[in-house]
């Protein structure tokens, strides 16, 4: 059986033997008392790897975002998202169905957003109108090839917001990547935003779960959204576990995803210089292409597929290969060697 090499997400991660172990043997109680010993030491944790009061442990990320556009805002409140976000691309949403807000997005101009084109994008100040609460950003930015946000926009995005009278909050699915890549830690990271959640399920590799962290106050508010959602869990401290694990043992070996997604990229360039990368640098763990003309991405997909190799077409003309704990150098090298073969066989390697 052709071994099957999967850069389609870092979402597809299994849990590691020793990390099944950390789950089952895990203290367990019921978190919806609030009283799972497992969940409350993951919490802590969070809180304190971000540098915030508190935090509460949620299902996915989808959800913690979604608790946190809830709390910083009230029904008919506007939210400013970039335009391609995780919160306004990929959440069904869910900003206007569950917090009845409306969204405003923005582009980022050379992976940052200038100060002057976020006081731009506000409205008048009259009743017509409505309010911009919410100031959301993400970093690393998944759609910029897992590009890390410059700290120094961030912070004064953050300076500018409260400035009128907003908030902001930081999708950071992937905060420990930009915190590993740039040598930053995360607590310095989150030190830009009023909120902000990270997940457990991708490149940390647990099987679930994400954390929302911020002001002890705005915890006590997210606990009852969270049930609102549905949310709340029972004996969770089996799930905890797996997280208490991975904020112990995968946080520095992320290095290792962001050396082989440059391994990959290096050698592309030398052996199908036809395929264009799609984004300016590579920072952590995600490489978007862009198709030569009369290549359809899903085309490609099929034809890696063939070969038990996997990646993500995002259009027609986009493909994404995301790196993981779970391929090695080797799974690396099987990937060039099949999209090698599916350009050899077009004619224009």
């Amino acid at each position: 059986m052709t071994k099957k090499s999967d850069f389609r997400s870092d979402t597809i991660t299994k849990p590691s033997p020793a990390m099944k172990e950390a789950m089952f043997s895990a203290p367990l109680g019921d978190d919806g008392f609030r009283d799972d010993p497992s969940v409350l030491k993951l919490e802590e944790m969070a809180a304190q790897i971000t540098g915030k009061e508190a935090a509460l442990f949620t299902p996915s990320g989808t959800m913690a975002n979604q608790i946190a556009v809830a709390v910083h805002t009230s029904p008919g409140d506007e939210v400013l998202i970039e335009e391609r976000g995780h919160i306004s691309w990929f959440e069904g949403g869910g900003a206007a169905t569950n917090a009845f807000v409306q969204i405003r997005t923005y582009l980022l101009d050379k992976l940052s957003f200038p100060v002057e084109k976020a006081q731009a994008a506000l409205r008048m100040p009259i009743v017509d109108c409505p309010q911009m609460k919410l100031l959301c950003v993400e970093n690393t930015l998944n759609f910029y090839g897992g590009a890390i946000w410059p700290l120094e926009n961030l912070l004064e995005l953050k300076e500018w917001a409260h400035s009128q009278d907003m908030t902001v909050h930081l999708d950071g699915a992937r905060v420990f990547n930009a915190a590993v890549s740039s040598g930053k830690s995360v607590a310095e990271i989150s030190s830009s935003c009023d909120s902000l959640m990270f997940c457990l399920s991708k490149g940390l590799g647990a099987p679930v779960g994400s954390l929302l962290a911020g002001s002890k106050e705005f915890i006590a508010k997210a606990l009852r959204v969270r049930k609102r959602l549905g949310g709340q869990m029972r004996q969770a401290g089996i799930l905890a576990g797996a997280g208490i694990y991975a904020l112990e043992h995968n946080v520095e070996r992320l290095d290792d995803d962001h050396k082989l997604a440059k391994f990959i990229v290096s050698e592309l360039e030398v052996k199908v210089p036809s395929l264009v990368l799609a984004q300016d640098r590579v920072d952590t763990n995600i490489v978007f292409y862009t198709m030569p003309d009369g290549i359809n991405a899903n085309e490609l997909v099929s034809q890696l597929e063939k070969d038990g190799v996997y990646i993500s077409a995002f259009s027609d003309s986009l493909v994404r290969i995301v790196t993981h704990l779970d391929v090695e150098m080797e799974d690396g090298e099987a990937l060039v060697n099949s999209i090698v073969k599916a350009f050899d066989n077009v004619g224009i390697c």
